[in-house]
C-alpha cells in the first residue's frame, strides 16, 4: 500500500484514509485502484470485521481527479468504463465488500465523495462538511448506480435535487435528509467514527456478513442495472459540448456557460 492511502488497524476496525490532501483527496486511476484492493484485502482478513473509510485534510473527497478526466475526455470514453479502470474496480469492490462500511465524512465530498454513501451502512459527517453531486455542472450522467440507490435512501425528490442541482449540502440538510446518520464536530468526527465501528466489530463477523447480505441482495440487481444505464449516457456525453464547455472552465478558473450551447444540448 502506498502513502496514497493510509491503513490503521484497532479493535477488530480497519480505517482507510484518503491521502491525497494537496488534491482535496480527489480520485485519481492510482486512488481508486488502492482504495478498491483494500477492501478486497479487508474483506478476506479473518481479523477484520468492520471497515472505516474517511480523508486526510480538509476534503473527504473531490470525486473524480478533473486533470484526469480531462485527459481520458480526448481519448476513448469506453476508458471510462473498461473493467480495468480504477473507478470500476472500485464500485465492484464497494459491491463485494461483505463487512459494514462506515463512512466517516470529515470535508467536502463530491461525486463518488457523495456517491459512495449508497455503498455504506452507516454514515457519520462533519458539522462543517458539504456535499455536492456535480454531474449536471460537468455535462455528463450520474454514476455508482446513484440514480437507483439515492431515491432509496433519501426520497425521490430529495435524490432529484441532488443529482439535477449540482448544488451544496450542507451537514444539516443531509441528516434531515437521511443521507448520513449521524454528525459530529470535526475534532470529534474520528474518534465517533471508531466507537461506532468497534461496538459493531465486537460482533460476530459471521452475524455481521449474513445482517448485510440480507440488506443488500434486494438492492443488487437494480443497483448493476442503474450502473449500466449511467455508464452508457456518461460515456456517451462524455468529450461532448457540454462536458468540454465544463472542463474548459475548470480549466481557465470560470463558472461554465452552458447558455450558448446549440439548442437542446
Amino acid at each position: 500500500m502506498s502513502d496514497l492511502l493510509l491503513r490503521e488497524d484497532r479493535d477488530r476496525v480497519r480505517t482507510l484514509t484518503l491521502n491525497r490532501p494537496d488534491q482535496l483527496n480527489a480520485f485519481n486511476s492510482a486512488l481508486y485502484a488502492e482504495v478498491a484492493e483494500a477492501l478486497y484485502a479487508a474483506a478476506e482478513d479473518p481479523g477484520v470485521a468492520v471497515v472505516v473509510l474517511t480523508g486526510a485534510g480538509r476534503a473527504f473527497s473531490a470525486g473524480q481527479d478533473l486533470l484526469e478526466m480531462a485527459e481520458l475526455a480526448e481519448g476513448e470514453s469506453s476508458d471510462l468504463f473498461g473493467a480495468d479502470y480504477g473507478f470500476i474496480k472500485l464500485v465492484k469492490a464497494l459491491e463485494a465488500l461483505d463487512k459494514p462500511l462506515v463512512l466517516a465524512i470529515n470535508g467536502i465530498g463530491l461525486g463518488i465523495g457523495l456517491t459512495i454513501i449508497g455503498y455504506a451502512d452507516l454514515v457519520l459527517m462533519s458539522t462543517s462538511a458539504r456535499l455536492k453531486t456535480p454531474f449536471t455542472s460537468l455535462g455528463v450522467a450520474p454514476e455508482a448506480a446513484s440514480s437507483y440507490l439515492l431515491p432509496r435512501l433519501v426520497g425521490r425528490q430529495e435524490a432529484a435535487w441532488i443529482l439535477l442541482s449540482s448544488e451544496w449540502v450542507g451537514a444539516e440538510d443531509a441528516l434531515r435528509m437521511g443521507l448520513v446518520w449521524r454528525l459530529a464536530e470535526p475534532d470529534a468526527l474520528a474518534a465517533e467514527a471508531h466507537q461506532v465501528a468497534a461496538t459493531l466489530a465486537k460482533q460476530p463477523i459471521s452475524s455481521l456478513r449474513a445482517v448485510k447480505a440480507t440488506m443488500t441482495a434486494p438492492l443488487r440487481e437494480g443497483a448493476a442495472a442503474a450502473r449500466e444505464r449511467e455508464n452508457a449516457l456518461f460515456a456517451e456525453l462524455m468529450g461532448g459540448p457540454a462536458n468540454a464547455e465544463a472542463l474548459a472552465a475548470f480549466a481557465e478558473g470560470r463558472t461554465p456557460d452552458f447558455t450558448k450551447l446549440p439548442p437542446g444540448v
